[in-house]
């Protein structure tokens, strides 16, 4: 229920798992964390995806709206077959988990998403 404990994963430590530190960076949060880590993980992702669903709602353009849609769509969509490739519902294809897989590129990717939306937010007029 709670795991193994930080850095005291048997499967993850003796290398039985492939690419734990990109692909399959659940699975340690996993092993790591356990159900209640899991869980902690997968409902900040999803507060985080429900309130850019809010910001994007409040956006005054068509194109601001759309953008932070797309924010939300990439960002559930690598989630989800991030976690579904751990789970063995989707083909492992290398999608990297936001914010969690190691890399740079993914990192500086979803990170400029987010401050671009940020950005455009700080844009809006606001109309009463």
């Amino acid at each position: 229920l709670t795991g193994k404990g930080f850095m005291k994963g048997t499967q993850t430590k003796l290398k039985y798992v492939p690419e734990q530190d990109t692909d399959f960076i659940f699975c340690t949060i996993g092993e790591e964390g356990g159900f209640i880590g899991s869980t902690i993980i997968l409902l900040l992702y999803m507060s985080l995806l429900l309130r850019l669903i809010v910001v994007a709602e409040r956006q005054s353009t068509v194109f601001s709206r759309v953008y932070g849609y797309s924010v939300v769509s990439i960002l559930f969509f690598h989630l989800f077959i991030n976690v579904g490739m751990v789970l063995g519902i989707t083909p492992v294809i290398g999608i990297p988990l936001p914010f969690f897989s190691y890399g740079g590129s993914a990192l500086w990717g979803f990170t400029i998403l987010l401050f671009i939306f940020l950005r455009i937010d700080c844009e809006r007029t606001v109309s009463y």
